[in-house]
């Protein structure tokens, strides 16, 4: 299948006929889903329905049982799509260099904040000390965090609602074309849900050297939703259930839905262990 089929704007994400089985249990059952540049995209559904399954597919974290996955790549002219399936390691760390990734528990290292940010930015960006310092800096006053205070603590000095902005602060630093958030709001407070939704908006919008950001956003913050309004993709039972507006989805009466939509405050609600390095 061709990837470069005609869309109104250029592709940065696309999946076709995309299967996974762990064993005996199928996960993902034949995914397509094509993501264009500078949208914003909230992945929803139910526990098991295959959301960080897909995501770990689109980092290049687990390989597809069959099925393609392409994704820009940023170092070539024309940013055209190349098959995933089809490179190596090298090939991929081609592509990451323009992406980041915000974990859910934050995935931050042991270590202190200056060191979970500048670390990427020396051996992925290739700055020097003095550089990735002020780029670092930069970083966590962009998530309304003073650096004086917040560089030289520890990871296990932060709170949740801090861990979470220095998480999005290290994804910042390396300014990506593309970001994968993996439930950023889930076990916050509201004040803290707010904040990393409004950032994550911010974020958004900032274009790097002339080009729109992708953002795609695993999540059960009906909050965020609302607020941000993204285009919502449900998975369920391995497949591409929904994709279309807010407005949608929060309206349909399907069975499948409407049970999952009044059940996501109860989701966004439960503990998530904090991030292990």
């Amino acid at each position: 299948m061709d990837p470069e089929a005609p869309h109104s704007d250029p592709l940065e994400i696309r999946v076709v006929n995309l299967y996974k089985s762990f064993g005996t249990t199928a996960v993902l059952r034949g995914i397509n889903l094509s993501v264009s540049r500078g949208e914003m995209i909230a992945i929803v559904g139910g526990s098991g329905s295959g959301k960080t399954v897909l995501m770990q597919h689109l980092i290049g974290h687990l390989r597809a049982d069959s099925g393609e996955i392409w994704l820009a790549d940023h170092e070539l002219p024309g940013s055209p799509l190349v098959d995933l399936c089809k490179l190596d390691e090298a090939g991929m760390d081609q592509l990451r260099i323009h992406w980041a990734v915000v974990f859910q528990g934050n995935g931050l290292f042991s270590g202190t904040v200056e060191y979970n940010i500048s670390l990427a930015l020396e051996f992925v960006k290739g700055m020097d000390e003095k550089e990735a310092h002020e780029r670092s800096r930069r970083a966590v006053e962009a998530v309304g965090l003073n650096p004086d205070e917040i560089l030289g603590l520890e990871r296990e000095e932060l709170s949740g609602g801090m861990a979470k902005r220095v998480a999005i602060a290290r994804a910042l630093a390396l300014k990506p074309l593309l970001i994968f958030y993996d439930e950023p709001t889930t076990g916050l407070d509201p004040h803290y849900a707010e904040l990393i939704q409004d950032l994550i908006f911010q974020t958004h919008q900032k274009e790097v050297g002339g080009v729109r950001r992708t953002s795609l956003i695993i999540t059960h913050d009906k909050d965020l939703l609302r607020r941000l309004r993204p285009r919502v993709v449900m998975l369920h039972d391995g497949v591409v259930f929904f994709d279309g507006t807010y407005e949608s989805f929060q309206q349909s009466d399907s069975p499948v839905i409407r049970p999952y939509f009044d059940a996501m405050p109860g989701l966004q609600k439960r503990p998530v262990e904090k991030g292990a390095g």
